[in-house]
């Protein structure tokens, strides 16, 4: 490696954890363009190196720590070449351990909370020249009012599906959970904010627009009438904006599902046919000891209305297996709610203890063996569940959102309304395109299927006709290391 650096500065940043920090991770990385910085695919090549961090579960965030570890020998190696390599370490491990991460890690030159990373720029010449740096507090100032909007470029090599962080934080204090302490209270993004974002996505080629946030369907943001809007009313609004083709959101909470949202399963084309709703547990004991506000009826309830609504929904989960206290009695309620609803897939977890929440600090903390039989289960049952719901699609026809290239030469890879992976063999130009698939097979993760229209359309087709009757079917730069939520 050369010692002398020539060229633009470079950018490596790698994403832990929820769709939150990747859209994060893209935005730091937006930040620093203006600032000069180029993304590379290489850590080896970096100027700036930013773990952006994930605090849900113990694991992830020794994950981060055993990463700094081997970052050592890449900061050396800088040196020796002559150059300044930055490590920073940002997200909700950042904002959770703040001063522990530099006493632990001494590679680490800037800690930054998720509040705080429009501040990079300066937070990275700070460093440079005072050296270590802490900005973990929650400034007053809105962080979306400072970051500047990608290229179009970059826009476009990144995808046809975009994230777009609508909504912050979370004001529901689950006894489990650490995100209203790393992420802040509930904090909704203002409708002409977002519709503005959307339009710029829209205008470099996006086609489908992913809403997120922590508590997704309790956003209220202001409305151009100065009025609070709902989440349904925004998801009509944006389909609306020329090019959006589809609409989905994620994550959120079931008592924040109400009537009208519902109503636009039904009733908006653009929003897809599926929705990540976690539930946790099956048990109303166990709901109630993890502070979820529902119980077991209320959350049926919902998927029943969902279904009425919009019968080819797609539904996904998330579940926490060996809480403090859990029998065996309840966790069979767990199992015995995965086959009543039939998740077309799900993400279940051993629960891991999370200092500070209240849940940690239970005595009747369940065994690590008995939490590894009871995962086991679990995803059995989802497996079982998520194959019968893809088993569902082959013979039928869906549009597809083509993305990129698969693994093999004339392959493309697209996502269905349901949002399962999908591969067909096709030409390049697919990618952004929507096309009419015919499913003819399944595969782990993915369905198998062949084109059926001559030529990609480009625009959305409803779901509804596209395939009557059909069954539910399931779905499943910045370097992502899934960590889960």
């Amino acid at each position: 490696m050369s010692s002398v650096t020539s060229g633009p500065r470079k950018l490596y940043v790698k994403s832990y954890g929820c769709q939150m920090n990747v859209y994060d991770s893209q935005r730091m990385a937006d930040v620093l363009a203006r600032e000069g910085y180029v993304e590379t695919a290489e850590p080896d090549d970096a100027d700036v190196l930013v773990l952006n961090t994930c605090h849900i579960r113990e694991k992830a965030a020794e994950k981060v720590y055993s990463e700094l570890g081997r970052l050592r020998r890449l900061k050396q190696d800088a040196a020796r070449d002559g150059r300044r390599l930055t490590v920073a370490v940002a997200g909700c491990v950042a904002q959770a351990e703040g001063e522990e991460i530099i006493r632990r890690a001494p590679v680490v030159d800037l800690v930054v909370g998720p509040q705080s990373y429009h501040r990079l720029p300066d937070l990275v010449a700070r460093a440079a020249r005072e050296g270590r740096v802490v900005d973990t507090e929650f400034p007053a100032e809105d962080k979306f009012d400072h970051l500047a909007p990608p290229t179009a470029a970059a826009t476009r090599a990144r995808g046809a599906a975009a994230f777009v962080t609508v909504q912050e934080g979370c004001d529901k204090f689950c006894t489990f959970c650490v995100v209203p302490y790393t992420r802040g209270a509930e904090f909704s993004r203002p409708v002409a904010r977002i519709v503005d974002e959307v339009a710029r996505l829209a205008e470099a080629g996006v086609r489908e627009i992913r809403l997120i946030g922590q508590n997704v369907n309790a956003w209220h943001g202001e409305g151009p009438d100065g009025r609070p809007w709902t989440l349904s009313r925004l998801l009509h609004r944006l389909a609306e904006v020329p090019g959006v083709a589809r609409l989905r959101y994620t994550t959120s909470h079931p008592c924040d599902m109400d009537d009208e949202l519902i109503a636009a399963h039904g009733d908006l084309p653009a929003l897809m046919p599926q929705l990540h709703l976690p539930v946790q547990s099956g048990a109303t004991r166990v709901l109630a000891a993890m502070n979820r506000r529902h119980d077991r009826a209320a959350y049926l309830s919902v998927i029943a209305r969902l279904k009425a609504a919009r019968p080819d929904i797609a539904l996904s989960s998330d579940f926490i297996v060996g809480f403090p206290g859990e029998t065996e009695a309840e966790f069979r309620d767990t199992l015995a709610l995965v086959d009543e609803v039939g998740f077309a897939s799900a993400y279940s977890f051993k629960y891991s203890p999370r200092p500070g929440t209240p849940a940690a600090e239970s005595d009747a903390q369940v065994s690590e063996a008995e939490k590894a039989d009871r995962l086991a289960r679990l995803q059995a049952a989802i497996d079982r569940n998520a194959a019968a719901f893809n088993a569902a699609t082959v013979g039928r026809t869906g549009a597809v959102l083509f993305e990129h290239p698969g693994k093999h030469p004339g392959q493309m890879v697209g996502r269905s309304p349901w949002m399962q992976p999908v591969q067909v063999d096709g030409p390049a130009t697919l990618a952004g395109t929507i096309a009419t698939v015919r499913f003819t097979a399944t595969g782990t993760n993915s369905l198998f299927g062949t084109l059926v229209d001559a030529a990609p359309r480009d625009a959305a087709t409803s779901p509804h006709s596209a395939s009557p009757g059909m069954a539910p079917v399931r779905g499943n730069a910045v370097h992502v290391a899934a960590a889960g939520r």
